[in-house]
């Protein structure tokens, strides 16, 4: 009965229909402009970083290691991956019911169990994206006074842009959301001048000499930077062995889907307010898969090109931003730190949004907690991690980010196909299909990080995987708890 339901279950209304925009009013640009954020497209090529601050590849030629071909080729099957998996189900979830994630995931957790999941853990993961946030774009903040990360510097400008962006996410968001809609316009623009500067290279790149280029020895500092050639006690270090084929797909997917994977689960709440399910399937499919290949497909062309016209350097730069010093011969001298700027300009809005979500998560799960007692502790969480340097390693963030939210999107897809495509409603409790699905699926996930091993094949997708199939098992063995009714103008 509807008497059994929490009051923030019984209250939930959805959105009315009249109310609702069309996907190239609302889904579509809104996750292009994610996917504009140059935190996702500037280490693309370079996947992971072989010494702090370098730009150069951990292993020898990043994703171009097998050619440009064969990463864009991967970068699309990620961007399908994400639409089709970690997308398309939540969203249809979303435009069916007309209800927010906290409260469509009460019938794959509970309605006690939803309160935690996917509610909770989503506002606190954006602490971990305000991290990344507040690394990079102080890193580009510095960059022109070649302050580093663990300079004084570095730490001031960084501790200062999560307490900012964390104060207005709770008080002044609604400023920034005057001006956020033509942002993403700057990095846009940034990366088709970059583009035109660097296409002359593209079919000049040699991707065997990229790799032999790669595996040129540097010296790093004992905290693992780029070391000077003045510096004392530095170590000769060289980049791993190059990926295969198969090894530039999962690399590939690994970051792309781990960076996408609370993007993926919150297109319920993208969904609630589109006006059909061909709304939902066209936001994704221009939005998401569309904007990933633009993006990321651009980000990797530059790479190519500057490595194809010799300006990458030995071993070779791959990392975007600072591949724009490198292109200074061409783009004049002064332009990389007008686009630093620019792209840092552009992504405080995304800072100040991961800060706003996060509130309203704690608000929901959270009442009797101010909001700036959460979120503050959020916000040293964040300075923790951008001063330990963790925050710069954005391939690990995102594996993590993956490893929560894969079992989330797994099981909701089981769920919702047990229930006839549709919504099954809330949950009694704690739903143990979805728990025990989430817990096993996490571990997976986050097997990588926690063994320091590789023995688990892009952790992102493979989390969806097990949470998936234990959710399908543990619901076929009737390890699911009694939906409860909602009322009837909502279900």
């Amino acid at each position: 009965m509807s008497t059994q339901l929490p009051d923030y279950v019984a209250s939930a209304r959805p959105v009315p229909k009249d109310q609702r925009t069309p996907w190239y009013a609302s889904t579509a640009p809104t996750y292009a402009g994610i996917f504009l954020w140059f935190v996702f497209w500037h280490q693309l090529p370079m996947l992971e970083e072989l010494a702090k601050g370098s730009g150069i590849p951990l292993a020898a030629g990043g994703a171009l290691a097998q050619g440009l071909g064969i990463a864009i080729l991967a970068l699309i099957v990620s961007a399908l991956v994400c639409h089709y998996l970690f997308y398309l189900i939540p969203g249809k979830l979303g435009v069916q019911t007309g209800l927010p994630l906290y409260i469509v995931g009460t019938s794959t957790y509970g309605v006690q169990g939803g309160f935690i999941m996917p509610g909770f853990l989503m506002g606190v993961l954006q602490f971990g994206w305000l991290a990344v946030n507040a690394f990079f774009t102080t890193q580009l903040l510095c960059q022109p006074f070649g302050a580093g990360p663990g300079s004084v510097a570095f730490s001031v400008v960084a501790i200062a842009f999560v307490l900012l962006a964390t104060l207005i996410g709770i008080k002044g968001i609604q400023y920034v959301g005057r001006v956020a809609t033509y942002l993403p316009l700057l990095p846009l623009s940034i990366l088709v001048i970059l583009t035109l500067a660097s296409l002359g290279g593209v079919t000049k790149m040699d991707h065997t000499q990229l790799v032999q280029d790669g595996q040129t020895p540097v010296k790093v500092t004992a905290d693992g930077a780029l070391a000077t050639d003045q510096a004392s006690g530095a170590k000769e270090v060289k980049a791993h062995d190059p990926l295969t084929v198969w090894g530039v797909f999962l690399a590939v997917a690994t970051y792309v889907v781990g960076f996408f994977a609370t993007a993926g689960a919150a297109g319920v709440d993208f969904g609630m307010g589109n006006r059909d399910e061909n709304d939902v399937k066209w936001g994704g499919l221009v939005g998401i898969a569309g904007a990933i290949i633009l993006t990321g497909g651009l980000s990797l062309v530059i790479a190519a090109g500057a490595v194809g016209a010799q300006l990458a350097g030995k071993p070779p730069v791959l990392q975007t931003t600072l591949l724009m010093e490198k292109l200074s011969p061409v783009l004049g001298a002064k332009t990389p730190a007008v686009f630093w700027y620019l792209l840092a300009i552009a992504a405080f809005p995304p800072a100040c949004f991961s800060s706003f979500i996060a509130a309203n998560s704690f608000k929901t799960t959270l009442p009797k907690v101010n909001p700036f007692v959460s979120c503050g502790i959020g916000a040293l969480c964040s300075i923790a991690l951008v001063l330990s340097g963790y925050a710069g390693n954005a391939v690990k963030v995102f594996s993590v980010i993956g490893a929560s939210f894969g079992p989330v999107c797994g099981a909701m897809a089981a769920d919702y196909l047990l229930s006839g495509n549709r919504w099954a409603g809330p949950r009694a409790g704690f739903n143990p299909a979805g728990w025990v699905s989430w817990i096993l699926g996490f571990c997976v996930g986050a097997a990588n990080l926690v063994l320091n091993t590789n023995i688990i094949p892009c952790p992102p997708v493979a989390a969806f995987l097990v949470g998936f199939v234990v959710y399908l098992v543990l619901a076929f063995a009737g390890l699911e708890s009694r939906t409860l009714e909602m009322p009837r103008d909502v279900h």
